[in-house]
C-alpha cells in the first residue's frame, strides 16, 4: 500500500483563460515535486514563431506555410533563479513575449489549426509517459491525457479574470491596455476555443469543476492538493 500511495500519477487541469490553471499547476507541481508543463506557453510560442514569419494572411494563419514550419519549431522549459519555468523558442527565451497582448489576441486561431494540435499534442503524451505531471491547457484531460488520474476544470467571471490579466500586465510594465480590452480579449477566446472543430475547450465528463471567482489562491491551493492526495492514493 505504501509503494502505491507514491506512484506517480498525471494531473490535468483544463479551464479558461486568465482563470489561473498555471498558478494552480504551478503551486502544486512545487509542492509535490513533479514537472510541470504549460500548454498554453506551447501554443503562444508556435503563435509567436507564425508572427515573427509573417505565415498570416489577410489576417488568418497560413496553415500551409506554417506546417511546412512546425519541422523547424523546438519548444523546451527551463527553470529560472527563482525555480520557475520559462518557454524558450529555438533556444531563445519568449516568456515575456508570449504573454503579450499581440500573441495573446492571435493564439486562439493558431490552436484550432489541426496540424499544429497534432504536432504539440505528440510532444506533450511523450512529455508524460512516465507520469509525475501536472499539465494545464484547454485539452488535456480530453484528448491529452483521457486517462489522467486527477483531471480539473477551472473556470471564474469573466470579469474577474479580466482585472486578473489586466493586473498581470500591467505589472509587466503594460500600462496601455484597458480592462474592457482585455475582457473582449477573454470573451473572444472563449468563443474560439469551446468552438473550434479540433479538441475544443470542454470539461471532461470525469474532471472536477473549480470556480475560483471568489477563492484565495491559498484555499483553492488547499483543495487541489487534497484532491492530489486522494487521487493518488487509489
Amino acid at each position: 500500500m505504501k509503494a502505491n500511495n507514491r506512484k506517480k500519477i498525471i494531473v490535468a487541469i483544463d479551464g479558461h483563460s486568465s482563470c489561473g490553471k498555471s498558478t494552480i499547476a504551478k503551486a502544486l507541481a512545487r509542492k509535490v515535486n513533479y514537472i510541470y508543463v504549460d500548454t498554453g506557453a506551447m501554443y503562444r510560442a508556435v503563435t509567436l514563431y507564425s508572427l515573427r514569419n509573417r505565415l498570416w494572411k489577410d489576417g488568418k494563419p497560413d496553415e500551409t506555410s506554417l506546417a511546412k514550419h512546425l519541422k523547424e519549431i523546438n519548444i523546451t522549459f527551463r527553470l529560472n533563479e527563482e525555480g520557475l519555468p520559462e518557454t524558450y523558442l529555438n533556444g531563445e527565451n519568449v516568456e515575456k513575449e508570449i504573454r503579450e497582448m499581440e500573441v495573446s489576441s492571435h493564439v486562439s486561431p493558431i490552436s484550432t489549426l489541426a496540424s499544429v494540435r497534432s504536432f504539440l499534442v505528440e510532444q506533450q503524451q511523450a512529455m508524460g509517459k512516465q507520469g509525475g505531471i501536472v499539465m494545464d491547457g484547454r485539452d488535456i484531460g480530453t484528448t491529452v491525457f483521457p486517462n489522467a488520474e486527477l483531471k480539473l476544470f477551472v473556470t471564474a467571471r469573466p470579469e474577474i479574470r479580466a482585472d486578473r490579466r489586466l493586473k498581470e500586465l500591467q505589472g509587466k510594465g503594460n500600462t496601455e491596455i484597458t480592462l474592457a480590452e482585455v475582457l473582449k480579449n477573454i470573451e473572444e477566446r472563449d468563443y474560439i476555443d469551446s468552438h473550434r472543430e479540433v479538441s475544443p475547450l470542454r470539461r471532461a465528463d470525469d474532471a472536477l469543476v473549480l470556480d475560483n471567482s471568489d477563492m484565495t489562491r491559498e484555499a483553492q491551493n488547499e483543495w487541489v492538493l487534497e484532491l492530489f492526495e486522494k487521487a493518488r492514493s487509489y
